[in-house]
């Protein structure tokens, strides 16, 4: 006997391989000239620290961006949960090392949240991420100077492309013209 595929089978399904396209953009290795940078300016030489300090960041980015942007709310819980399962089968992570590099994933995912939702004081969100970045890659050594600035555009072009990867997976929304997105929910009498 067939079991029939239901609709809200397709739709998880549908959700499921959108997750997983999404988290394939945003698991890209950085650029070479990028981990070297991070290397010299925080890492104290590591390439391999900077390296994954990079991967790090752009993948709490993209978790961070899909769950903040994203135009459904299920979105987020359906990437972490892919990625929850990318983590677990990492082959580019030492099976006895996996619940490590989960565990420091989730401490930088905390980390840039903390940062990007922090509100008042005089530093902008862009500065504060910066420095969460250079606080990994050097144990909190620097976080001021020309490494700042090159690390708030890194990021910033992380977000963006984390975004853009949102938009080519999940679709852009789509407003009625002539009617302002505050009015869209507003209850008619």
């Amino acid at each position: 006997m067939l079991i029939p595929f239901t609709d809200a089978w397709r739709a998880d399904r549908d959700r499921r391989r959108r997750a997983t396209a999404f988290l394939t953009a945003v698991r890209r290795d950085p650029d070479d000239a990028d981990v070297r940078w991070l290397a010299d300016a925080a890492a104290q030489g590591d390439a391999d620290h900077a390296r994954w300090e990079l991967r790090y960041a752009r993948l709490a980015l993209g978790v961070l961006t899909a769950q903040r942007d994203a135009l459904d709310d299920r979105t987020g819980s359906d990437i972490a949960a892919r990625l929850t399962e990318a983590l677990a089968t990492d082959t580019l992570v030492a099976p006895d090392m996996r619940a490590l590099a989960e565990k420091q994933f989730n401490d930088r995912l905390g980390a840039y949240g903390n940062a990007l939702h922090a509100r008042g004081g005089t530093v902008g969100a862009g500065e504060r991420l910066g420095r969460v970045l250079l606080a990994f890659a050097s144990d909190g050594a620097r976080s001021a100077g020309a490494p700042l600035a090159r690390s708030v555009e890194l990021l910033s072009s992380y977000a963006a492309d984390a975004n853009q990867a949102l938009r080519d997976v999940y679709g852009t929304a789509q407003l009625p013209e002539h009617v302002p997105p505050s009015e869209l929910g507003a209850v008619r009498e």
